[in-house]
């Protein structure tokens, strides 16, 4: 039985930009990491990011009209307003969540793509 989600391992193929964007943009705190080959991990809350070099990236047919279809990580923020504000000062693409919720979607210097929703009031 599956009692708790532990991490996430996102492929990127320049890691001290991947660093910056997850670490400086996003504002992860990175964590020590206990492997040879190269890569990033952060900690968020009780969960992971795992960054991982690969020299390509899989080919895939993202869909470009709405970011949410494709595979992405999805994070909850105190502060959508600002987070979109901060994400538009460093020119990081946006896009509004199709469904109408108080979400946005970006991408990494990969393309992999993030999610941003509103944290509810609970």
């Amino acid at each position: 039985m599956i009692v708790k989600p532990l991490h996430t391992a996102i492929n990127v193929t320049n890691l001290e930009r991947s660093e910056y964007f997850y670490g400086q943009i996003l504002g992860l705190s990175k964590i020590e990491r206990p492997m040879s080959f190269p890569g990033t991990w952060y900690q968020v809350g009780d969960y992971q990011i795992h960054l991982i070099v690969a020299s390509q990236l899989p080919e895939n047919e993202p869909k470009h009209e709405k970011w949410g279809r494709n595979p992405h990580i999805a994070f909850s923020v105190s502060d959508l307003d600002a987070v979109k504000q901060h994400l538009l000062h460093y020119n990081l693409p946006i896009q509004a969540s199709a469904s109408g919720r108080p979400a946005i979607f970006t991408k990494d210097p990969d393309g992999n793509v993030i999610e941003l929703s509103q944290a509810s009031g609970d």
